[in-house]
Parts: structure tokens; C-alpha cells; sequence
């Protein structure tokens, strides 16, 4: 998820491994997020012992506080780290761990084009190629 789009979810978006969001940057009126079910139950949990509202913001920050935190946990484990990191990240991961393509853009990052999530997972190495190449065919 984008972090914006983080700090916009309420207790009423969230339904079982569901995460709906409202206004999402895709112009949409709404789209809806997967997360796993120990994610999910986390969540759920969180919401009940803060006694979130409803219509309240789960996380009750601001943007500006979200990248600190990420900056912050980067800073820990002596690495420069931005919130949008996190979510390259993720969709590097599960592209690398064999997800297909079209998992990853229209699932995972919610991209309208197959070309941006290309862009944005960047190139891959001659060795990673290699290995694809030798876990295929060899």
C-alpha cells in the first residue's frame, strides 16, 4: 500500500484479509487490499485494544510522522531507508520470490499498466538472470 492511503484506513475498512480503501490515487472510487490473515488479525486487534471508532483513522498520524518512523527503522539497522522503499520492496521481493508479473503490478502495487510496474521494479542483474536461467532450464 501507498503510505497515504495507509493513514486514510478506519476500523470500517477492514474485513477479514480485506482492506478496502476510499479515494484511492487511482482515481477509483474505491480499490481493495489483500493482507495476510496473521496481518489481518494484528490489525484487528490493534483496533480493539485502542478502541479505534469506526470512522476513526486507525493509524492516528501524519505523513510527515509515517516517513520518520520509516527513516527511523532504516536509521536502526544502519541503512537509509523512505517509506516508498518499503513498498518497492515488497514488490521486488515477491517478483524474485517467482510471483508472476501480473500478480505483482495489478494485486501487490495496483498499477493501470504493466509498463510502470516494469519501471518500477527496475533491472535485474546479469547474476539473477543467470539463476532464473539455470532454476528454469538447467
Amino acid at each position: 500500500m501507498r503510505v497515504s492511503e495507509a493513514l486514510k484506513l478506519t476500523p470500517r475498512d477492514v474485513e477479514e484479509q480485506r482492506l478496502t480503501l476510499r479515494a484511492p490515487k487511482s482515481g477509483r472510487e474505491e480499490e481493495v487490499v489483500f493482507i495476510p490473515q496473521k496481518v489481518a488479525q494484528r490489525l484487528r486487534d490493534f483496533i480493539r485494544e485502542q478502541a479505534i471508532g469506526l470512522d476513526k483513522p486507525i493509524f492516528g498520524v501524519g505523513y510527515a510522522a509515517a516517513r520518520m518512523v520509516a527513516r527511523e527503522a532504516g536509521n536502526r539497522v544502519g541503512v537509509k531507508l523512505s517509506s516508498h522503499d518499503l513498498r518497492r520492496h515488497a514488490a521486488t521481493y515477491a517478483s524474485r520470490s517467482g510471483t508472476p508479473i501480473e500478480i505483482v503490478s495489478k494485486i501487490i502495487l495496483r498499477h493501470a499498466n504493466l509498463a510502470t510496474t516494469q519501471r518500477y521494479l527496475g533491472k535485474v542483474s546479469d547474476t539473477e538472470a543467470m539463476r532464473w536461467i539455470e532454476s528454469l532450464y538447467g
